[in-house]
């Protein structure tokens, strides 16, 4: 088996002072090329953190951060900001106004990250064309301003724009829980497609508190509960038969996984078990 793309080993990471909180405990993740990692979680429970120490916006404070065998978390000054500029690991932010600036054409929004790295303008003409391609995006839609699309058009502009630069790591921030149905179906397959096109090469971390998304989207599903990797496995595994009392009420709250859900007293034996 080849070495994973990334490998996350037993991180903790403490915000705050005077006592600091534990916001992630030694939590342990690996995520292989072509596969795509689901994260889910309720607010609070460290999905969000693990992004952005993954990034390196959030230091650690013990364990190790491996990108392709690299070793991040040593990464400073210099060493640092060549690595985030070359792109290996790009971020998809839940809002895509977030990255693609209001005021430009979504074709610029898309490029400027091969600008910023001085990539030939015939280049980047290329790259931003075969990206917005790979998402779905007519070339005419390009030209537009981001508020002149769909919620679901932005948010394929703002995959694009992560795609351009080559990443090996796509993280994903609950890129569908502010769509609606149509807009969110069509994302989660141009996601799968993507995994599809781009096994050899990428990976891909997706957030969400909805299992239901990820069900349909992960080829492996992690559950995150008080900053711990609780459970992980196969999504089918996971979701068809959860081995720990926190998946199975997450489980129980989504019933269009068709999953029959346990009854009101025994959620509450679970949640007993959770707190416990």
């Amino acid at each position: 088996m080849s070495a994973p793309l990334l490998d996350v080993e037993g991180v903790s990471v403490e915000l705050g002072r005077s006592p600091a909180t534990r916001v992630l405990d030694e939590l342990s993740l690996q995520i292989r090329a072509g596969e795509v990692v689901g994260l889910v979680g309720e607010s609070g429970s460290g999905k969000t953190t693990l992004a952005r120490t993954v990034l390196r916006a959030v230091n650690a404070s013990s364990g190790a951060i491996r990108v392709e065998g690299r070793e991040i978390q040593a990464l400073s000054g210099r060493a640092l900001r060549a690595w985030r500029r070359a792109g290996a690991v790009q971020y998809v932010f839940q809002d895509p106004l977030r990255s693609l600036d209001p005021g430009v054409s979504v074709r610029e929004s898309v490029g400027e990250g091969l600008r910023i790295a001085r990539v030939p303008r015939a280049e980047r003409d290329r790259r931003v064309r075969s990206a917005l391609g790979d998402v779905g995006l007519e070339d005419e839609l390009a030209d537009r301003l981001p508020g002149r699309l769909s919620g679901g058009q932005r948010q394929r502009a703002a995959i694009a724009r992560a795609l351009v630069m080559n990443p090996r790591l796509l993280v994903l921030d609950e890129p569908v829980s502010a769509l609606d149905a149509a807009s969110r179906d069509r994302v989660i397959r141009t996601l799968v497609a993507l995994r599809d096109q781009r096994a050899a090469e990428l990976g891909m971390l997706v957030i969400s508190h909805d299992i239901g998304s990820l069900a349909a989207l992960s080829d492996r599903l992690a559950v995150i509960h008080r900053g711990r990797i609780v459970e992980v496995g196969p999504t089918r595994r996971v979701v068809s038969a959860p081995q720990h009392p926190y998946t199975r009420l997450l489980i129980a709250s989504v019933p269009v996984i068709g999953i029959d859900g346990p009854d009101r007293t025994e959620r509450a034996a679970l949640r007993a078990l959770i707190h416990a």
